[in-house]
Protein backbone atom coordinates (compact mmCIF):
# COMPACT_ATOMS: atom_id res chain seq x y z
CA UNK A 1 0.00 0.00 0.00
CA UNK A 2 1.80 2.98 -1.05
CA UNK A 3 0.15 6.24 -1.48
CA UNK A 4 0.93 8.10 -4.88
CA UNK A 5 2.10 11.72 -5.44
CA UNK A 6 0.40 14.03 -7.37
CA UNK A 7 1.61 13.89 -11.20
CA UNK A 8 -0.21 15.06 -14.11
CA UNK A 9 -1.36 13.85 -17.26
CA UNK A 10 -4.85 13.13 -18.82
CA UNK A 11 -6.98 10.88 -16.93
CA UNK A 12 -7.48 7.57 -18.89
CA UNK A 13 -10.24 4.61 -18.32
CA UNK A 14 -8.19 2.36 -18.67
CA UNK A 15 -5.99 4.05 -15.23
CA UNK A 16 -9.40 4.71 -13.69
CA UNK A 17 -11.00 1.46 -13.91
CA UNK A 18 -7.81 -0.66 -11.95
CA UNK A 19 -7.80 1.96 -9.07
CA UNK A 20 -11.19 1.76 -8.47
CA UNK A 21 -10.65 -2.36 -8.80
CA UNK A 22 -8.23 -2.16 -6.07
CA UNK A 23 -9.88 0.42 -4.15
CA UNK A 24 -12.46 -2.56 -3.62
CA UNK A 25 -10.57 -5.37 -3.07
CA UNK A 26 -8.73 -3.51 -0.42
CA UNK A 27 -12.20 -2.67 1.15
CA UNK A 28 -13.09 -6.56 1.10
CA UNK A 29 -10.34 -7.18 3.80
CA UNK A 30 -11.80 -6.52 7.02
CA UNK A 31 -15.01 -8.77 5.68
CA UNK A 32 -12.60 -11.31 4.51
CA UNK A 33 -10.84 -11.06 7.76
CA UNK A 34 -13.78 -11.61 9.81
CA UNK A 35 -14.68 -14.54 7.66
CA UNK A 36 -11.50 -16.44 8.29
CA UNK A 37 -11.77 -15.67 12.63
CA UNK A 38 -10.92 -19.37 13.19
CA UNK A 39 -7.56 -19.54 11.87
CA UNK A 40 -4.62 -18.15 14.17
CA UNK A 41 -3.62 -14.66 13.37
CA UNK A 42 0.07 -14.98 12.48
CA UNK A 43 -0.91 -18.81 10.47
CA UNK A 44 -3.02 -16.40 9.00
CA UNK A 45 -0.89 -13.99 7.94
CA UNK A 46 1.47 -17.08 6.61
CA UNK A 47 -1.28 -18.09 4.19
CA UNK A 48 -2.27 -14.74 3.26
CA UNK A 49 0.86 -13.18 2.17
CA UNK A 50 2.15 -16.63 0.37
CA UNK A 51 -1.22 -15.72 -1.56
CA UNK A 52 -0.17 -12.29 -1.63
CA UNK A 53 3.36 -13.13 -3.09
CA UNK A 54 1.68 -15.45 -5.91
CA UNK A 55 -1.30 -12.62 -7.12
CA UNK A 56 2.22 -10.55 -7.45
CA UNK A 57 3.70 -11.94 -9.45
CA UNK A 58 2.20 -10.59 -12.83
CA UNK A 59 3.41 -7.41 -11.52
CA UNK A 60 6.79 -8.81 -11.08
CA UNK A 61 6.68 -10.30 -14.54
CA UNK A 62 5.84 -6.75 -16.40
CA UNK A 63 8.63 -4.62 -14.43
CA UNK A 64 11.08 -5.39 -16.98
CA UNK A 65 14.49 -3.51 -18.14
CA UNK A 66 17.49 -2.53 -16.65
CA UNK A 67 17.33 -0.98 -13.03
CA UNK A 68 20.56 0.52 -11.68
CA UNK A 69 21.95 -1.28 -9.02
CA UNK A 70 20.84 -1.45 -5.05
CA UNK A 71 23.46 -0.18 -2.44
CA UNK A 72 24.37 -3.01 0.79
CA UNK A 73 22.19 -0.13 2.21
CA UNK A 74 18.91 -0.57 0.19
CA UNK A 75 19.42 -4.16 -0.05
CA UNK A 76 19.24 -4.46 3.90
CA UNK A 77 16.55 -1.82 3.81
CA UNK A 78 14.13 -3.82 1.20
CA UNK A 79 15.29 -7.45 1.80
CA UNK A 80 15.42 -7.08 5.76
CA UNK A 81 13.50 -4.07 6.26
CA UNK A 82 10.71 -3.85 4.09
CA UNK A 83 9.63 -8.03 5.07
CA UNK A 84 9.54 -6.84 8.76
CA UNK A 85 7.21 -3.83 8.02
CA UNK A 86 4.87 -6.17 5.84
CA UNK A 87 4.62 -8.92 8.65
CA UNK A 88 3.99 -5.80 11.46
CA UNK A 89 1.89 -4.40 8.96
CA UNK A 90 -0.42 -7.44 8.04
CA UNK A 91 0.31 -9.42 11.38
CA UNK A 92 -1.07 -6.70 13.93
CA UNK A 93 -4.00 -6.05 11.51
CA UNK A 94 -5.20 -9.09 11.67
CA UNK A 95 -4.50 -9.59 15.34
CA UNK A 96 -6.05 -6.53 15.85
CA UNK A 97 -9.08 -7.54 14.15
CA UNK A 98 -9.31 -10.86 16.66
CA UNK A 99 -9.02 -8.37 19.52
CA UNK A 100 -11.58 -5.87 18.86
CA UNK A 101 -14.83 -5.14 17.11
CA UNK A 102 -13.77 -5.61 13.10
CA UNK A 103 -15.17 -2.23 11.45
CA UNK A 104 -13.31 -0.04 14.60
CA UNK A 105 -10.32 -1.74 14.40
CA UNK A 106 -10.54 -1.58 10.67
CA UNK A 107 -11.01 2.00 10.88
CA UNK A 108 -7.75 2.98 12.86
CA UNK A 109 -5.66 1.14 10.73
CA UNK A 110 -7.33 3.26 7.81
CA UNK A 111 -5.96 6.38 9.05
CA UNK A 112 -2.50 5.06 8.05
CA UNK A 113 -2.18 7.70 5.03
CA UNK A 114 -2.13 10.72 7.30
CA UNK A 115 0.90 9.36 8.92
CA UNK A 116 2.54 9.29 5.96
CA UNK A 117 2.15 12.55 4.79
CA UNK A 118 3.17 13.54 7.90
CA UNK A 119 5.81 11.73 7.67
CA UNK A 120 7.28 12.49 4.03
CA UNK A 121 6.36 16.16 4.76
CA UNK A 122 8.82 16.15 8.09
CA UNK A 123 11.77 14.35 5.70
CA UNK A 124 11.05 16.65 2.60
CA UNK A 125 10.85 20.01 4.29
CA UNK A 126 11.57 19.81 8.10
CA UNK A 127 8.37 20.81 8.89
CA UNK A 128 4.52 19.52 8.76
CA UNK A 129 2.14 22.34 7.14
CA UNK A 130 -0.91 23.56 8.71
CA UNK A 131 -3.09 21.46 6.60
CA UNK A 132 -1.49 18.34 7.23
CA UNK A 133 -1.75 19.30 11.05
CA UNK A 134 -5.71 19.53 10.20
CA UNK A 135 -5.84 16.59 8.11
CA UNK A 136 -4.65 14.53 10.81
CA UNK A 137 -6.66 15.91 13.35
CA UNK A 138 -10.01 15.33 11.67
CA UNK A 139 -8.99 11.95 10.48
CA UNK A 140 -8.05 10.24 14.15
CA UNK A 141 -11.29 12.38 15.48
CA UNK A 142 -13.01 9.58 12.91
CA UNK A 143 -11.64 7.06 15.13
CA UNK A 144 -12.61 9.06 18.52
CA UNK A 145 -15.85 8.83 17.03
CA UNK A 146 -16.01 5.25 17.29
CA UNK A 147 -14.20 4.44 20.74
CA UNK A 148 -15.92 7.11 22.59
CA UNK A 149 -18.92 5.01 23.67
CA UNK A 150 -16.79 2.29 24.75
CA UNK A 151 -14.29 4.95 26.45
CA UNK A 152 -17.73 6.21 28.25
CA UNK A 153 -18.98 3.05 29.28
CA UNK A 154 -14.99 1.39 30.13
CA UNK A 155 -15.58 -0.88 27.43
CA UNK A 156 -12.53 0.00 25.32
CA UNK A 157 -10.38 -1.68 28.42
CA UNK A 158 -11.38 -4.91 26.84
CA UNK A 159 -10.32 -3.86 23.55
CA UNK A 160 -7.82 -1.71 23.89
CA UNK A 161 -5.20 -4.52 22.28
CA UNK A 162 -6.70 -4.95 19.46
CA UNK A 163 -7.05 -1.24 18.67
CA UNK A 164 -3.25 -0.45 19.37
CA UNK A 165 -2.43 -3.35 17.20
CA UNK A 166 -4.62 -1.94 14.86
CA UNK A 167 -2.87 1.37 15.18
CA UNK A 168 0.64 -0.22 15.13
CA UNK A 169 -0.73 -1.86 11.20
CA UNK A 170 -0.97 1.69 10.24
CA UNK A 171 2.11 2.89 11.44
CA UNK A 172 4.08 -0.38 9.62
CA UNK A 173 2.15 0.71 6.35
CA UNK A 174 2.96 4.45 6.71
CA UNK A 175 7.10 3.70 7.32
CA UNK A 176 6.82 0.32 4.76
CA UNK A 177 5.51 3.65 1.66
CA UNK A 178 7.29 6.13 3.28
CA UNK A 179 10.81 3.56 1.92
CA UNK A 180 9.05 2.44 -1.12
CA UNK A 181 8.99 6.20 -2.14
CA UNK A 182 12.30 6.79 -1.00
CA UNK A 183 13.28 3.88 -2.54
CA UNK A 184 16.13 4.83 -5.57
CA UNK A 185 14.67 2.13 -7.62
CA UNK A 186 10.85 1.29 -8.30
CA UNK A 187 10.31 -2.04 -6.21
CA UNK A 188 7.57 -3.81 -8.07
CA UNK A 189 9.86 -6.31 -9.28
CA UNK A 190 11.24 -7.53 -5.97
CA UNK A 191 7.56 -7.49 -4.02
CA UNK A 192 6.87 -11.24 -5.01
CA UNK A 193 9.89 -11.92 -3.26
CA UNK A 194 9.07 -9.23 -0.28
CA UNK A 195 5.81 -11.22 0.60
CA UNK A 196 7.23 -14.80 0.45
CA UNK A 197 9.92 -13.35 2.57
CA UNK A 198 7.32 -12.17 5.40
CA UNK A 199 4.93 -15.33 4.78
CA UNK A 200 8.06 -17.52 5.77
CA UNK A 201 8.52 -15.78 8.97
CA UNK A 202 5.23 -15.51 9.78
CA UNK A 203 4.65 -19.20 9.56
CA UNK A 204 7.94 -19.67 11.44
CA UNK A 205 6.08 -17.53 13.98
CA UNK A 206 3.11 -19.27 14.29
CA UNK A 207 4.61 -22.82 14.65
CA UNK A 208 6.59 -21.25 17.37
CA UNK A 209 3.80 -19.62 19.44
CA UNK A 210 0.34 -21.20 18.14
CA UNK A 211 1.93 -24.98 17.71
CA UNK A 212 1.61 -27.44 15.20
CA UNK A 213 -0.90 -25.96 12.19
CA UNK A 214 -4.26 -27.89 11.46
CA UNK A 215 -6.11 -27.98 8.66
CA UNK A 216 -8.80 -25.09 8.72
CA UNK A 217 -12.47 -25.00 7.53
CA UNK A 218 -12.83 -25.42 4.03
CA UNK A 219 -14.63 -21.43 4.25
CA UNK A 220 -11.97 -20.53 6.39
CA UNK A 221 -9.09 -21.24 4.03
CA UNK A 222 -11.00 -19.93 1.51
CA UNK A 223 -11.05 -16.57 2.91
CA UNK A 224 -7.71 -16.53 3.70
CA UNK A 225 -7.00 -17.45 0.20
CA UNK A 226 -8.99 -14.46 -1.13
CA UNK A 227 -7.54 -12.15 1.08
CA UNK A 228 -3.85 -12.76 0.12
CA UNK A 229 -5.07 -13.11 -3.65
CA UNK A 230 -7.00 -9.72 -3.71
CA UNK A 231 -5.75 -7.37 -1.21
CA UNK A 232 -2.80 -7.87 -0.87
CA UNK A 233 -2.24 -9.69 -4.51
CA UNK A 234 -4.22 -8.35 -7.60
CA UNK A 235 -4.63 -5.21 -5.66
CA UNK A 236 -1.16 -4.33 -5.49
CA UNK A 237 -0.61 -5.19 -9.40
CA UNK A 238 -4.23 -3.08 -10.63
CA UNK A 239 -2.90 -0.26 -8.42
CA UNK A 240 0.76 -0.31 -10.21
CA UNK A 241 -1.28 -0.02 -13.62
CA UNK A 242 -3.28 2.65 -12.44
CA UNK A 243 -0.60 4.89 -11.19
CA UNK A 244 0.88 3.98 -14.81
CA UNK A 245 -1.77 4.86 -17.05
CA UNK A 246 -4.09 7.36 -14.94
CA UNK A 247 -3.42 11.15 -13.35
CA UNK A 248 -2.04 10.01 -10.00
CA UNK A 249 -3.89 12.75 -8.12
CA UNK A 250 -7.47 11.28 -9.27
CA UNK A 251 -6.26 7.91 -8.68
CA UNK A 252 -4.55 8.90 -5.16
CA UNK A 253 -7.93 10.54 -4.48
CA UNK A 254 -10.20 7.36 -5.14
CA UNK A 255 -7.88 5.11 -2.19
CA UNK A 256 -9.68 7.31 0.40
CA UNK A 257 -13.28 5.60 -0.34
CA UNK A 258 -11.67 2.44 1.18
CA UNK A 259 -13.12 2.97 4.82
CA UNK A 260 -16.38 3.92 3.50
CA UNK A 261 -16.52 0.73 1.27
CA UNK A 262 -15.33 -1.20 4.15
CA UNK A 263 -17.70 0.17 6.18
CA UNK A 264 -20.83 -0.64 4.02
CA UNK A 265 -19.40 -4.36 2.97
CA UNK A 266 -19.05 -5.11 7.03
CA UNK A 267 -22.85 -4.54 7.58
CA UNK A 268 -24.09 -6.17 4.23
CA UNK A 269 -22.04 -9.23 5.01
CA UNK A 270 -23.24 -8.88 8.97
CA UNK A 271 -20.42 -8.29 10.65
CA UNK A 272 -21.06 -5.13 12.03
CA UNK A 273 -24.81 -3.30 12.88
CA UNK A 274 -25.92 -0.28 11.50
CA UNK A 275 -25.40 2.44 13.64
CA UNK A 276 -24.81 6.35 12.58
CA UNK A 277 -21.13 6.56 14.03
CA UNK A 278 -19.80 4.29 11.33
CA UNK A 279 -20.30 5.99 8.28
CA UNK A 280 -19.59 9.25 9.74
CA UNK A 281 -16.48 8.43 11.70
CA UNK A 282 -15.49 6.93 7.93
CA UNK A 283 -16.58 10.12 6.44
CA UNK A 284 -14.14 11.90 8.85
CA UNK A 285 -11.13 9.62 7.89
CA UNK A 286 -11.56 10.12 4.38
CA UNK A 287 -11.90 13.55 4.48
CA UNK A 288 -9.12 14.34 7.03
CA UNK A 289 -6.79 12.10 4.46
CA UNK A 290 -7.92 14.14 1.82
CA UNK A 291 -6.62 17.13 3.46
CA UNK A 292 -3.82 16.32 5.12
CA UNK A 293 -2.83 15.35 1.19
CA UNK A 294 -3.39 18.39 -0.60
Amino acid sequence: MRLPSSGSGQVMVAGVMPALLAVVLWSLAPLLVDMARSIPPLRLTALALLAGALGALPMSGRAGGARPPLSWRWRAVVFAGLPLLVLGAVGSYLAGLGLAPTAEAALVTYTWPVMFVVLSQWTLHGRVPGTVIGGALVAFSGAALLLAPQLGSGGIAEHLPGYLLALLSGCCWALYSWLCQRAPVSLAAVMPRLFLLASVIAAAASLGIEGRAVMPDLGALVAALALGLGPYGLAMVSWDRALRLGRSGLVGSLAYGVPVLAACFLVIGGAATPDWRLPAAAALVVAGCARASR
